[in-house]
């Protein structure tokens, strides 16, 4: 069926003979769900750093902290039906919208604290991950290639490290300034 989509079931997937529209479509698709994880995550990390009541309140009795332990531990109880459900469409993605914002509470409270240096080098190594895994997205749809098995991740991988050793180098020399 063309125009159709594979993920609501009415399409045909077709390996990796698939036309060029259908695999750009499916690049659409992850992008944007990609982009609206990213954004709640880091939205829901600015109010938790912004408002001092929200880790106050989490360090206020024992009650409560069992409370944040259970928040940072639910994105990984929530993976379990995930993994079940994930040919099945509409609870699939009920499912993956409990697990971002599951994991946008866990990076906030993570981030409430947090220095934040380190959460600036984590926001920065985040950005390179996703630029570099969508360059080589970009550059291996054009080719017609598909992704093998860790060329992406090694290339995300390379990317990590050039970027962190200049944070590290340059955090340095800023310091050695003052």
């Amino acid at each position: 069926m063309k125009g159709g989509d594979v993920e609501a079931g009415t399409a045909e997937p077709k390996g990796t003979t698939e036309s060029p529209e259908l695999r750009w479509a499916l690049i659409r698709k992850i992008y944007v769900v990609l982009c609206l994880q990213l954004l709640l995550t880091a939205a829901v990390a600015v109010v938790f750093v912004r408002v001092r009541a929200i880790p106050h309140f989490f360090v206020s009795s024992y009650a409560v902290l069992g409370l944040y332990i259970f928040i940072l531990i639910f994105p990984f109880i929530v993976m379990f039906p995930l993994h079940f459900y994930r040919q099945k469409h509409p609870v699939n993605l009920l499912l993956l919208g409990v697990f971002t914002v599951a994991i946008s509470f866990s990076v906030g409270l993570t981030c409430a604290f947090t220095s934040g240096k380190v959460i600036l080098e984590a926001g920065i190594l985040t950005i390179v991950v996703v630029l570099s895994l969508t360059a080589y997205t970009f550059w291996a749809a054009r080719r017609g290639k598909d992704f093998s098995f860790l060329g992406p991740f090694l290339f995300a991988s390379l990317m990590i490290l050039l970027v962190f050793g200049f944070i590290q180098i340059s955090s340095r020399w800023a310091s050695s300034l003052i």
